[in-house]
Formats: structure tokens, sequence, C-alpha cells
């Protein structure tokens, strides 16, 4: 039988959903504006990097405990680990595409009647994660498998981006999501495992080039 839940998941994790997340590259753009990454191996050790020290210790542990929470009905604990995140985001620039994405999410959601997301539109809280969160578990999509397609869907748009500005060819674009599609299982695995004192993030250099990016002569990437 087709699994409804994947479809949906599918449907989230499509680069045709209409919140604008191609339009961001964290910082990346900046890290090849100045020669940090300028090839095919480099790009791989920067996204890996970035998922393993950011996205696997601080999105998906949060977004396992926003998913929790939605499915208790919970939604000042939902606040709370909003906030968490917020107050970890180490750039402005990171930050509000967090917020934009968010309400570009939560606008989609109540058009497809999640009911839940419409009130988000307007919550100085909002974020992406918290709207991935209520929609996977609206529409009952398993929790290891929302984080999975969550994280396959940053590393899909990081790749893009490097394809964009490096630049890269499709093939090589395609190695790339090859080798990150084998790290998946694990980064998931190690995320479940985190405990809430050891949620955070480690990217300094990050930090700093998504600072620096705001402020970037010529960009093809939103700031």
């Amino acid at each position: 039988m087709i699994d409804l839940a994947s479809l949906r998941l599918w449907q989230l994790i499509s680069p045709a959903l209409p919140v604008g997340a191609y339009a961001y590259s964290q910082g990346l753009e900046y890290a090849v504006n100045e020669g940090w990454v300028a090839d095919e191996a480099v790009a791989l050790e920067w996204i890996e990097g970035v998922a393993g020290h950011s996205i696997v210790t601080l999105d998906l542990p949060v977004m396992q405990r926003m998913h929790h929470a939605w499915q208790c009905d919970d939604e000042a604990k939902v606040i709370y680990w909003s906030r968490f995140l917020a107050a970890s985001r180490e750039s402005n620039e990171i930050l509000a595409e967090d917020n934009h994405l968010g309400k570009s999410l939560a606008r989609l959601l109540g058009d497809l009647e999640v009911s839940r997301a419409e009130a988000w539109r307007f919550k100085q809280e909002v974020n992406f994660p918290a709207m991935f969160a209520l929609a996977t578990s609206h529409w009952q999509i398993d929790l290891e498998q929302a984080l999975a397609g969550y994280l396959w869907a940053w590393c899909e748009n990081q790749v893009a981006a490097a394809i964009k500005i490096v630049p890269l060819g499709q093939t090589a674009g395609q190695r790339l999501l090859s080798t990150l599609i084998l790290k998946i299982p694990a980064w998931v695995e190690q995320a479940l495992a985190i405990e809430d004192e050891a949620i955070g993030v480690l990217c300094p250099g990050v930090a700093l080039a998504s600072a620096c990016h705001e402020t970037q002569y010529s960009r093809l990437f939103r700031s």
C-alpha cells in the first residue's frame, strides 16, 4: 500500500515548496567569495561540517521536542523551544531566514487546512523547524523520517547553492548528495540521543561568514 504520510513528507521537502529556501546560502556564498570553498571536495567538507555541528546538534534535537509538543498539544513548550532556537542563531541573517521561512510555511499550512498553523504567521516566535514539526505531527509522519527529511532538504539546498556559486556541475552536485545521503541515518540517530543540556551549535566560521554576507558587495543569495 502507498504510505500517505511519506507522500506528505515528500511534499514538505520538495524544492517546489513555496517558502523561499532557495534564496539563502547560510554563509556559503561569502565562503566562496573569500576562497574558503573553491571546489567539490571543500564544498563537501563545508556542508558536512555545518550539518554535523549545527543542524544535527541544534535544529534536529529542537525539532524532535517540538514534534512531541505538537502531538501533546503543548503550544507553550513549542514557544519555549522556539525561543531557545532563536537565541542559538549566531547571526541576524540566519535568524531572519528562520523567521521568513517559518512565516511562509505557516501561511501555506493554513491554506492546506492545518488550522493550528494560521496563528503562527503573526507570532514573534515563528520559525521553520516549528512549522515543519507541526506539519509532520499533523500528517502523522514518523519522527525519524521527519528529521531525515528536514536534514535532506537542508543538504539539498546547500548543494544547490554550491552548484550555482562555486560553481559545480550537476554531476558533481549528485556526487555530493550521494555522499551526504549515506551520513543521514547516523546523523538522525545522533540527534535523537542528544540530551537537553547538550543541544547547541559550534560553527564560528559559518557565523562569521553569515554576518559578513549581510554587507557583501555583490550577492546572488538573500541576506
